[in-house]
C-alpha cells in the first residue's frame, strides 16, 4: 500500500514536469497590446483545452507556438503544424498530434501554431490568423540556430481553414500582414514547402467563409485573389477529397497557377472522399522526392523490380480480327493481337487490359509500360490481357483511328470470352501510357461512338469499360494535339481534345502524371475536372519534378516507385477487384 501511494505521488509530481518537457509554449507577440487587431472575443487555444470545464478565456488571448521535443534523428528541417476549424477555432487536435508523431519520426522539429479565433469582426475572416501566421514563421526562423535546423528548411502541414492560412503564408509572404512590432519582424516570412490538406475558401464562391456555393465551378468562379503568388511562393502538395464541399477545384486552380509559375507541385484527388486529412503517405513521398528529407536513393529500373512471370499460370495469344475483316487495313502497319496472362492464384474475376504508348508510331507488350504492371497484377491474382494495336499512324486518317478500332474490338473480344473463362464480363478495365493514355481516354469517354462497322457476332457486344487507368496521357489538350503541350496546358483556352465524347457510359478514371511532363499533367487535371462536373468521381495523382515515363527508373520511397499501388488501391476502393 505504501509503495502504491509513493508511486501515485511520484506520478503526480512527474507528470506536469514531463508535460512541460514535452511541449514548450512561446508567445507570438511581445504583449497583448502589441498584438495587431486584437479583439476581445478572440482566444488562442486548441479545441480540447478551450472545451475544458476550467478554461478561462481571459487567460488565453495570446497567440502562441507549442514547440515539441527535438527529433531523435534530426534532418535539419522544421515543420509548422496548422489546425483547421473554419477560423472559428483550432479544432484539429487529433491531426496535429498525428502530424507531430509522423514528422518528428522523419526528423523534423515540429511546432504547433495556435492562432486567434473565432473570426475577427470588421476585417477579413483570415486577417488575425494571417498576422499570427506571418509572425510565427519569423519567430520559427529566429529559433533555427538554437534548435538546430536550417532557417531555409521550414515548411508547413495544414488542414481546411488552416490550409487556407497556409496558402496565404506560402503565396503571399512578400505582403506584410501587419506593421512591424520589433526586430523579429525584420526576418523573412517565406516558407520552403507546404503540405496542404483540403484547403477551404479557395474559390470565389467560398471566399467569404462558406462551403463552395457552386462547387467551385462556373464562369463567375475563379481562384480567390487573396493569394498573391509572389516570387517566394514555394513547392507544395495539395490533397483533397473529390466530394469535399470545400471544393477540390480550389486545389486544381492552385496547382494550375503553380504550373504557370514553373514551381514544382503535386495534386492528389481522391474519389468519393469528403472533407478531411487524406494522403499523408503521398506527402512523405513528395518531401522525399523534393529532397526535403535528405538525399534521394539511387533510382532503380522497374524492369529489374518486376522481371519474373512466376505468378502467371498460363499464356495465350490470339489475333484481334478475322482474316480479311480488319477495318481500314494499311500495309505499312503491324498486325494487332491480344495476349492473355492468367494468374496462378486467381482472386478476382476482373480483367485488366494493358497496352503501351509510342506516339502512335510503335507499341509493344513486353516493355516497361506493360510488363511490370502485368506481373504485378498477376501476383495480386488478377487476369491481364495485353494488346498490340496497329502502328505506325494510318495514312489519311486521324493518328489514333486504327488503334481505337483495335481497342473497341479488344474489349468486345475479352467480354465475349470472359464468362467461359470464369471471369466477369462486366468488370473490365483498360490502361495505357502516353499515346496509350490518350487511347484509354478514348475508350473510357467514347464507347458509344462507333469506331468501325460491325463484322461479326462479337461486335454486337458493348465496348464500354468499368474503369480506366491513364498514365501520363498525351495529346489530350488542344495545345498539344500532336506533340508537346506548347503552353503546358495551363491556360483556360487549352481545352480537351474534341475526340473525347464524354458520353453516358463514361467510366471512372485513375490518372498518374509527372508534373514536369512536356505532355502536360494539366491534361489529366482537366479530364478529372470534366468528369467531376459530370458527377463522376475519378482519382488523380501528379508527381513533382517527374517527366514523361516517370516510372521507368525511380527512387525507393517516392511516388514514381510506388505508383502501381495507387492503381490497386483505386480498384479496391471502387470494388472493381472483388
Amino acid at each position: 500500500m505504501k509503495n502504491r501511494l509513493f508511486l501515485l505521488l511520484a506520478l503526480a509530481v512527474a507528470l506536469p514536469f514531463a508535460q512541460a518537457q514535452a511541449q514548450q509554449k512561446q508567445n507570438l507577440w511581445p504583449s497583448l497590446k502589441a498584438m495587431p487587431d486584437a479583439q476581445p472575443h478572440q482566444i488562442a487555444a486548441m479545441r480540447d483545452k478551450a472545451q475544458a470545464p476550467d478554461f478561462k478565456p481571459e487567460k488565453n488571448r495570446m497567440a502562441h507556438l507549442e514547440w515539441y521535443p527535438a527529433p531523435e534523428h534530426p534532418n535539419g528541417g522544421c515543420m509548422i503544424l496548422i489546425s483547421g476549424g473554419s477560423y472559428n477555432g483550432c479544432y484539429d487536435v487529433k491531426p496535429v498530434q498525428e502530424w507531430k508523431e509522423i514528422y518528428t519520426a522523419l526528423g523534423y522539429q515540429c511546432v504547433n501554431l495556435v492562432y486567434r479565433t473565432p473570426r475577427p469582426e470588421g476585417i477579413p475572416l483570415y486577417q488575425t490568423a494571417w498576422e499570427d501566421g506571418q509572425r510565427a514563421v519569423r519567430l520559427v526562423r529566429s529559433e533555427a540556430a538554437k534548435r538546430g535546423f536550417d532557417p531555409e528548411r521550414i515548411g508547413t502541414v495544414s488542414m481546411s481553414a488552416g490550409s487556407h492560412l497556409a496558402l496565404l503564408l506560402v503565396t503571399s509572404s512578400q505582403t506584410r500582414a501587419y506593421r512591424p512590432v520589433d526586430k523579429t519582424d525584420s526576418l523573412p516570412a517565406h516558407l520552403n514547402w507546404a503540405v496542404v490538406h483540403a484547403p477551404a475558401y479557395v474559390t470565389t464562391d467560398a471566399e467569404t467563409g462558406t462551403k463552395a456555393t457552386r462547387e467551385g465551378y462556373g464562369p463567375d468562379v475563379s481562384l480567390s485573389s487573396v493569394f498573391h503568388f509572389d516570387e517566394k511562393t514555394c513547392p507544395m502538395i495539395l490533397l483533397h477529397g473529390g466530394q469535399d464541399p470545400y471544393s477540390p477545384n480550389g486545389s486544381t486552380l492552385v496547382y494550375r497557377q503553380l504550373r504557370r509559375m514553373g514551381i514544382p507541385a503535386e495534386v492528389h484527388l481522391y474519389p468519393g472522399k469528403g472533407h478531411g486529412v487524406l494522403g499523408t503517405e503521398r506527402a512523405v513521398e513528395f518531401l522525399r522526392q523534393m529532397g526535403f528529407l535528405g538525399t534521394l536513393e539511387a533510382e532503380v529500373d522497374i524492369m529489374d523490380r518486376y522481371a519474373s512471370d512466376e505468378a502467371r499460370s498460363q499464356y495465350r495469344k490470339e489475333p484481334l480480327w478475322p482474316e480479311g475483316k480488319m477495318p481500314d487495313a494499311q500495309e505499312h502497319q503491324c498486325q494487332p493481337y491480344l495476349e492473355w496472362h492468367f494468374p496462378k492464384n486467381k482472386t478476382t474475376g476482373a480483367i485488366q487490359i494493358i497496352y503501351s504508348g509510342g506516339s502512335y508510331e510503335g507499341n509493344g507488350t513486353d516493355g516497361f509500360e506493360v510488363a511490370p504492371f502485368r506481373r504485378y497484377l498477376n501476383e495480386k491474382g488478377m487476369t491481364v490481357v495485353t494488346m498490340k494495336y496497329r502502328t505506325p499512324r494510318p495514312v489519311g486518317l486521324a493518328k489514333h483511328t486504327s488503334a481505337w478500332e483495335d481497342l473497341q474490338r479488344a474489349i468486345r473480344l475479352v467480354r465475349s470470352q470472359a464468362e467461359a473463362l470464369g471471369l466477369d464480363p462486366q468488370r473490365i478495365g483498360i490502361m495505357g501510357s502516353s499515346a496509350g493514355g490518350h487511347l484509354t481516354l478514348m475508350g473510357v469517354t467514347s464507347s458509344r461512338h462507333q469506331a468501325y462497322l460491325p463484322i461479326d457476332e462479337v461486335d454486337k457486344l458493348p465496348c464500354n469499360v468499368q474503369w480506366g487507368v491513364g498514365i501520363y496521357p498525351a495529346y489530350a489538350l488542344t495545345d498539344g494535339l500532336d506533340g508537346y503541350n506548347s503552353s503546358g496546358g495551363n491556360e483556360d483556352n487549352n481545352v480537351l481534345a474534341p475526340e473525347f465524347s464524354f458520353d453516358l457510359d463514361t467510366a471512372p478514371l485513375l490518372m498518374i502524371h509527372g508534373d514536369a511532363d512536356p505532355y502536360a499533367a494539366m491534361a489529366s487535371v482537366k479530364v478529372w475536372e470534366k468528369q467531376r462536373s459530370m458527377g463522376i468521381q475519378s482519382e488523380l495523382h501528379t508527381l513533382a519534378t517527374r517527366k514523361h515515363c516517370f516510372q521507368d527508373t525511380a527512387s525507393p520511397g517516392t511516388g514514381s516507385y510506388t505508383w502501381m499501388d495507387r492503381i490497386w488501391e483505386f480498384l479496391t476502393a471502387q470494388g472493381f477487384n472483388r
